[in-house]
């Protein structure tokens, strides 16, 4: 059973930074591509990047703000946000079988509960 649970969200001030971690059990963590989604408040899910065997790639808004990383001996999945945005906020999800078109998330096998992130002074 795929089980992902996202830690680390909160509320921060504009330009500050925050960390969430993603801890993955039931598939083969190494040879499946990862990906985290936000859903900002009213609004449907928007892909913010995923890593697999092609690298790393990010949605353009989050671009050489966001790191994606992943430690395939603990099979964690990490998203450090730095310079956060206001229009950052939302609920971030750990997602794992995603497919995307054009930067445009089509949808994902599965998804964690999701993490809190609140960018606000």
């Amino acid at each position: 059973q795929v089980q992902l649970v996202e830690s680390g969200g909160g509320l921060v001030q504009p330009g500050g930074s925050l960390k969430l971690s993603c801890a993955a059990s039931g598939f083969a963590f190494s040879s499946r591509a990862l990906t985290w989604v936000r859903q900002a408040p009213g609004k449907g899910l928007e892909w913010v990047g995923s890593i697999g065997d092609y690298g790393v790639r990010y949605t353009d808004s989050v671009k050489d703000r966001f790191t994606i990383s992943r430690d395939n001996a603990k099979n964690t999945l990490a998203l450090q946000m730095n310079n956060l945005k206001p229009e950052d906020t939302g609920v971030y999800y750990c997602a794992q079988g995603c497919k995307t078109r054009a930067g445009t998330l089509i949808g994902c096998d599965y998804r964690g509960q999701g993490a809190q992130v609140t960018v606000s002074s």
